[in-house]
Order: structure tokens, then sequence, then C-alpha cells
């Protein structure tokens, strides 16, 4: 049986690694998997829905940026820009793959208080010695490159315009996806309900699937998104990750600013940024919080109503007039003990590996941390990038990833 022109069967009965979940970060490990000199492994990636329509690959605004406290998290994001610039490239100069680029509008923070001003200034220092292009601006500064931006309550303010924006993220998955399956990566439609591990249980022996198909594995991979909780739990292992509703609102404005706008985070939480040529996109969340169904993508369009546009009106006030086109809600898939990555393998159940929790920058990190976990599967170690302080000890320790600027 076939789901599209994947089939719901797999081909042979073991595979050297079995990924669950072929979205960016599944297909992300496949491909740089193949990529890989040393690995001639067999890969079986396991999707349970491959139309991809409420994944938060879908979902994602597909931007980067390389303002992060963490000099760690810059490096993550500048191989992405790398990556994402030398696209053609990386991909072996096959002239099928198109030339990509980044948007470079920036990402521009706003502080209004002294504390926050003060986390500024630190990271700054931060990213100025990871090689980033940060500028710090007064107000009188942000008026001058930004004159639409109401600075009366703004104490700084913070933006690179090198590799910060938008990216096509969704052709950079479209061809992981492609090329690790022309390179020999099986990819199957269905759903993993179960994990047989050994006797003294360190190792996961088999994943079993709702139509009842039983794959043994060497290597175990969780990128299942929002739903890593639920995958780890199959392998005995609990971890932090719950889905939280993200909202999305594209809108076009009766006055459109006459430069680009960069991806502006107001000190409320509240982000809105370029889109098109005359739209803008705005994203937010409702001040209370919680866990969501992962079935759940209903809008609240009180939302918008009483936070989201209030803000961007007053922060903009040319966007006083402003009109939805188009809306729609995702889910992050929320580290609950520190909004980062974990990644590699656990401690005790050897061969589970995860790449889970990147809490809303998953997109940007998924070229560094897909290399990353494809040199641990083959090498048991990293090669290039250290990315080990995302490690599953600091999850069983409850040692925070300190890293302050997340969205």
């Amino acid at each position: 049986m076939a789901t599209g022109n994947i089939s719901s069967t797999p081909s042979q009965p073991s595979y050297d690694v079995v990924i669950i979940g072929g979205a960016m970060y599944g297909s992300s490990v496949a491909w740089f998997l193949t990529d890989n000199p040393d690995f001639d492994g067999s890969i079986l990636v396991i999707e349970r829905d491959p139309t991809y329509a409420q994944s938060a690959t879908a979902h994602t605004n597909s931007c980067i940026r390389q303002q992060f406290s963490n000099p760690l998290n810059v490096k993550i994001s500048q191989f992405g820009a790398e990556f994402i610039k030398g696209f053609q490239g990386f991909m072996g100069n096959d002239t099928r793959v198109p030339e990509l680029s980044i948007q470079s509008y920036g990402y521009m923070y706003l502080a209004d208080d002294n504390a926050f001003a003060e986390q500024l200034r630190s990271a700054y220092k931060i990213q100025r010695a990871t090689g980033a292009s940060t500028q710090l601006m007064t107000p009188d500064q942000i008026s001058a490159a930004y004159p639409f931006y109401n600075v009366d309550d703004l104490e700084l303010g913070s933006i690179n315009l090198v590799d910060e924006g938008y990216w096509d993220g969704g052709t950079v998955f479209d061809w992981w996806r492609r090329s690790a399956r022309e390179r020999g990566v099986e990819y199957v439609a269905g759903e993993v309900v179960a994990m047989g591990k050994n006797a003294i249980g360190t190792r996961v022996e088999t994943v079993t699937l709702e139509n009842g198909a039983v794959i043994a594995c060497g290597k175990v991979v969780n990128a299942t998104g929002p739903r890593g909780a639920v995958t780890a739990k199959m392998a005995g292992i609990d971890i932090p990750i719950e889905p939280r509703k993200r909202f999305t609102w594209i809108f076009s404005a009766e006055q459109p600013l006459d430069r680009d706008l960069p991806l502006t985070i107001d000190p409320s939480g509240v982000h809105f940024r370029q889109d098109g040529p005359k739209t803008y996109l705005a994203g937010g969340h409702a001040d209370e919080d919680p866990a969501v169904d992962f079935d759940d993508f209903a809008m609240d369009h009180n939302i918008w109503q009483d936070k989201i546009w209030p803000t961007i009106a007053t922060r903009i006030p040319q966007f006083e007039a402003i009109k939805v086109v188009t809306e729609w809600a995702g889910h992050y898939d929320y580290n609950t003990l520190d909004q980062n990555a974990i990644l590699g393998p656990h401690s005790e159940v050897e061969n589970f590996f995860f790449v889970n929790g990147f809490s809303g920058h998953g997109l940007q990190q998924s070229p560094a941390m897909g290399r990353g976990t494809a040199e641990m599967l083959t090498y048991g170690e990293y090669r290039t990038l250290d990315l080990s302080p995302f490690g599953y000890d600091r999850i069983a320790e409850g040692r925070p990833f300190s890293e302050s600027a997340i969205i």
C-alpha cells in the first residue's frame, strides 16, 4: 500500500538508522548522513503525515538571526547562513537545485527599560566577538534610519543587517527530502506506536508501526517536533517538550512603508516584519501560553484585536489602518526547561537520539543541527561544531542551557 508515492510498508525488516519524523529535521539528518562519506548504512524515515500539512515546518515564518546571547547559537546560525547562501554547492552543484539568498532586512530588538537594554548590550558583545555584525542604536539613530517607528518609550535598539532575515526554508526542506530519497533513503508513511528494548533497557531494538509492521533498528532518531515527548515516552524516556500555539497574520497597510521593515521584536513580545513588497507579517501568542492538543490549530481572533494590532499600531502609527490578508496557527516544540534544543544520545538508552525542543528557532538551526547529528550517528562525536552543550544530561540534571534571546 502507498500513500501518494510513499509506501506505508518498509521494504526491509531492519535498518541501521530509523528516523521518526520526516519534516525539516528528519530530512536534514537523513540528507547529512547521505552526504557523509564515512556513513554507508541504511536509513528509514517514518512520517505520520506525508502531506506535512500540520507539521511545524509547514507553519514556519522561515527567518534566521545571529542575535543570540550564547555564542554557540550564534555560530549555529552562521553556518545556517553559509549553507543557505551556498545551497547549490552544498547540494553537490546539482543544476536542478536553485541558488538561494537571505533577505537581510535584519532583526530589530527594541528595549523600553534599562534591564532589557543591558541585556542587549551584553548580547551585543558576545555577538560581535563571535563575528556577527550587530549594531546598537539609540532612539535617535533608530528614528533616522527607520522614521516610521514610535521611539518615545525606547532606550535602545539592536539590529544586524548581515545574514538576518527571511530565507526560503521550504525549498531547502523539499530538496533535502528529494535528494535523500534519490540517494537511497527510504521514506514510509506511518505512525510509530511502540518500541521494543533489550532485556536490560539500554537499547531500542525495534519500532512498531500502527499497521503492525515491526522494524529492527541500529539507532533511532526522535525528530517528531511537538510530538517529541510522546515518541521519547515509547522508549521509557521523559523530556520536557510540549506543543505551544503560535499565531501568524499576513496584513496589508493602507499606507505602506517606504523601506523594508526589519523583523521587529517589540518589548511586548509581539513581532512583525516585511513579508512581500506591500505586505507584512506579524506573530505572537496569548498572554497565557499553555500546552495545546496536537490537532489544535484554531485561530483566536481576540488576540489580534486586543493585543497584536494595538501593539503594531502603537509602534508604527502608519499601521493604524491595516487589513489581515491571511492567518494561521502553528506549534512550537517547546522545551519548558530552557527553550533550546535537546540533541544527541540518551545517557542510558544509548542508541536513542534526540533532535527536539527547538522552541521556535529550529528551522534556522537545521543545517548545523542536522550536520552535527549525522556526525554523532556516524562517529559517536561532533566533528565540526561542538553541540554537546545541548545534550540530554542537562535535561536529566535540570540544568538549563543559557540563552536569553528567545522569541
